[in-house]
C-alpha cells in the first residue's frame, strides 16, 4: 500500500505556492470550510487541475464524522485501489458499496471529488455535467424577504433586471431552484436564518459550458448578489 502520496502530493504543492512549512500547509488543508462544496457526478474528466488551488470538499473532522475515516486515510485508500486509473463513476459506487459511505450520496461525491482534483484528474470547479460556481451574501433582512428577493418574479426585478432565472421548483423559506436562460445550465439557491433580522443565502449555478463561462458568471452573480443585499437593506 501507498503511503498517503496523493495527500502529500496535494500538501507540497500548497508549500510551494505559499511558502508554508508542510506541518501548516497540511493543516490549512485538513482545516477547510465546514459548508461543503458540491461534487460532480459521472465520469472523471481529462482536465488538468493545479493541485495548489484545490479545496477539500469538507473539513477532516467533518468528513471523519460523516465517513468515519479522514482525508489522508481516504487518499491512502483510494491510491492503493488505483483510483486514478479509474472512472469517476467506478471510484463513487467503491467508496460508497466497499467502503460503506451510505446512505449519503453527497459523502462518497465529495470524498472522490478533491481526490480526483487533488491527483489533477479534475479542475477545480468541473464536474461531468460543466462547470459550477458559488455566491453567497448575508443580508439583514428576515429570511423569508430574502427567499421572495428571489422567487416573486416582481421583487426579483430590482436586482436582476436582466436575469434569466425560471422557476423550477421552491420551498418556502429554504430552497429554490430555477433554469437559467436558454443554455442549460441551473441555479441552486438555499437560504438560512441568521436570527430574527439577518439571513444568507448560498446559490450555485451548475452545468456552465466551461471554465471561461464558469469566471464570467462567478462575477456576475457576485455582482448581483451585492446588488441584492444594497437593495433589500435601503
Amino acid at each position: 500500500m501507498t503511503t498517503q502520496s496523493s495527500f502529500k502530493r496535494l500538501v507540497r504543492a500548497r508549500m510551494e505556492k505559499t511558502g508554508e512549512r508542510y506541518t501548516a500547509a497540511r493543516a490549512q488543508l485538513l482545516a477547510a470550510p465546514e459548508e461543503p462544496a458540491v461534487p460532480g457526478k459521472g465520469a472523471a474528466s481529462a482536465s488538468r487541475a493545479e493541485p495548489a488551488t484545490v479545496r477539500l470538499a469538507t473539513s477532516d473532522a467533518e468528513i471523519r464524522r460523516r465517513t468515519g475515516r479522514g482525508w489522508e486515510e481516504w487518499f491512502d485508500l483510494l491510491d492503493a485501489w488505483g483510483a486514478a486509473d479509474r472512472t469517476h463513476r467506478e471510484t463513487a459506487r467503491w467508496v460508497a458499496e466497499q467502503q460503506g459511505v451510505v446512505p449519503l450520496a453527497w459523502n462518497a461525491q465529495a470524498v472522490v471529488g478533491s481526490y480526483e482534483q487533488a491527483r489533477g484528474l479534475r479542475a477545480v470547479g468541473e464536474h461531468a455535467d460543466g462547470f459550477a460556481i458559488s455566491a453567497t451574501k448575508t443580508v439583514a433582512v428576515p429570511v423569508d424577504r430574502l427567499y421572495d428577493a428571489f422567487v416573486d418574479a416582481s421583487l426579483r426585478g430590482s436586482w436582476l433586471p436582466d436575469g434569466e432565472l425560471r422557476e423550477r421548483t421552491a420551498t418556502k423559506p429554504r430552497s429554490a431552484r430555477f433554469d437559467w436562460g436558454d443554455d442549460g445550465s441551473r441555479v441552486f439557491v438555499t437560504f438560512a436564518a441568521k436570527g430574527e433580522a439577518k439571513s444568507t443565502a448560498a446559490l450555485q449555478h451548475a452545468r456552465l459550458a466551461d471554465a471561461q463561462e464558469a469566471e464570467r458568471m462567478k462575477a456576475y452573480w457576485r455582482e448581483r448578489v451585492a446588488a441584492l443585499k444594497q437593495e433589500l437593506e435601503r
